[in-house]
């Protein structure tokens, strides 16, 4: 692999950071702010796709930002593995910039340009943690994104917005302070270094350390990084969907969560490597231990009511795909794992646009309401619908290729038991969103045998959740392009 010095990496990752200080600078003037915040978005994503040729010839792109100690840096890298969340996340960030201006104006919501700049500040610890080149860089990130979201928690400035926001920033830093750096700390101790490995083969750690701390440490990079929504810490997500529905869309697919699961997998990948984990056996007992999560949090989806409830407990559900995938050791389970990252992130963002359009203009949140919507709103529901086969695993959609992979996945590990999880998922999953499109399409609302007299949203809102749903399907009829990263990096 050749390993180039390439300054684009500390661009893009300043482009945001940049950004949220032009959206406080021209706050008072709300098309020249939301300008703003569609220029910094546009060349953040355009600097990641600059970087896309190179990535795809096998170049490792790195930048130093600071050298503090031997084997100690803030420092970047752009390789295979990273493009496929950084190029996800900063294209639904341009995508989101136009249906944020059109949920905030349409609620005429308060503090927009505070929205804003914190949007591009969570953008920035994103990026951040899809090109560290080390741990100890990874961290850092991993906190700025954590802090810079609570504003959007908060964001209503009512006692249910407070709680949200306090349980949201406690779990997470409490468990990142409490777990991730002590391991921090005596992994630099163990090794001399925090730089993530070249390959995913053998990782820094030396042969020579004793498993049982090998394993301690382990266990606490997969339960620190909280963001990652394993349960039991995963109670902050669903409390955090008190905040307006454009931060439950960055929230569940273009910030937070990826960077907890891309914390997690990459960890897993580049600092204690698959032969360290094979060798150790952690890696079937890490896919049982996610399979809980993705069973029980599929199960209560199906209890709620609440749209925006029902999807955060499906995001809990499909974010273990990606950490049972990369805990299965092989190279498929690996791969469709890894590209659930970004499949995820376009179904997902869809199905949140959808509950925001729902809500501006019907001004409803229950499922139980949305009979017959979806003849009033076709665009919207059928954007749902198509985002809804992604997460249950159907063709042509995206959700269908990681599906199929894990699949393979497990059936190369010889594991029945993660083979009988992802079929029991994939009928929970079409359990708790077949009937929403149903009641939408074909159900009748109660005492009105007629459609509700109710349009689309706003153009800035529904082709956006358009444009997200087509590429969901579009990632499945082809899938070269994230796979191919993915494959790039299989031992």
């Amino acid at each position: 692999m050749e390993i180039v010095s390439d300054s684009r990496l500390l661009l893009a990752t300043l482009a945001p950071l940049l950004g949220a200080g032009l959206i406080m600078v021209t706050g008072r003037k709300p098309n020249l702010r939301e300008g703003c915040s569609l220029a910094a978005a546009a060349t953040l994503f355009a600097l990641v796709a600059s970087l896309v040729p190179e990535i795809q010839a096998g170049k490792s792109l790195r930048f130093t930002v600071a050298e503090l100690l031997p084997g100690l840096s803030i420092a970047l890298r752009a390789d295979a593995m990273s493009m496929i969340f950084a190029v996800s996340a900063s294209f639904l960030w341009v995508v989101t910039v136009f249906y944020s201006a059109g949920y905030m104006r349409g609620l005429e919501e308060h503090a927009q340009t505070r929205f804003n700049a914190c949007f591009a500040l969570a953008l920035f610890g994103a990026i951040g943690c899809a090109f560290s080149d080390n741990l100890f860089t990874l961290y850092l990130f991993y906190e700025i994104v954590s802090i810079c979201t609570y504003p959007l928690v908060a964001h209503h400035q009512d006692e249910e917005g407070y709680e949200g926001g306090k349980k949201y920033l406690v779990y997470l830093t409490a468990t990142a302070k409490a777990l991730v750096l002590p391991a921090m700390v005596l992994i630099y101790v163990l090794t001399g270094t925090l730089d993530f490995a070249d390959n995913i083969r053998s990782g820094i750690l030396p042969a020579d350390a004793p498993r049982g701390v090998v394993t301690a440490l382990y266990a606490c990079c997969i339960l620190g990084f909280a963001k990652n929504g394993i349960m039991p810490l995963h109670h902050w997500l669903p409390g955090a969907m008190v905040a307006p529905t454009p931060v439950s869309a960055l929230l569940h697919a273009v910030a937070v969560v990826k960077v907890g699961v891309f914390a997690t997998t990459r960890v897993m990948l580049y600092v204690f490597g698959v032969d360290t984990m094979d060798a150790l056996g952690l890696g079937l007992p890490t896919a049982y231990f996610v399979s809980f999560t993705i069973l029980a949090a599929s199960i209560v989806a199906l209890s709620k009511d609440n749209l925006k409830a029902r999807l955060a407990y499906s995001t809990v559900s499909q974010l273990s795909y990606i950490i049972l995938g990369v805990a299965l050791l092989k190279p498929a389970a690996i791969a469709g794992g890894l590209v659930h990252i970004a499949n995820h992130a376009f179904a997902k963002i869809t199905l949140f646009f959808c509950a925001g359009a729902i809500y501006v203009v019907t001004h409803k949140k229950n499922i139980s309401e949305m009979d017959g919507l979806g003849r009033a709103m076709p665009f919207t529901f059928g954007a749902f619908a198509l985002a809804s086969l992604s997460m249950i695993g159907a063709p042509p959609v995206g959700g269908f290729i990681t599906k199929w992979y894990l699949l393979l996945g497990a059936l190369d590990a010889g594991s029945l038991g993660i083979l009988l999880v992802l079929v029991a998922s994939t009928l929970l999953n079409a359990a708790y969103f077949v009937p929403i499109v149903y009641r939408a399409f074909f159900a009748k609302a109660a005492g009105n045998p007629h459609p509700p007299a109710f349009k689309e949203a706003h153009p800035a809102m529904v082709i956006p959740l358009s444009i997200t749903a087509i590429l969901s399907v579009a990632v499945g009829v082809y899938p070269e392009f994230f796979m191919r990263f993915a494959q790039s990096i299989l031992p």
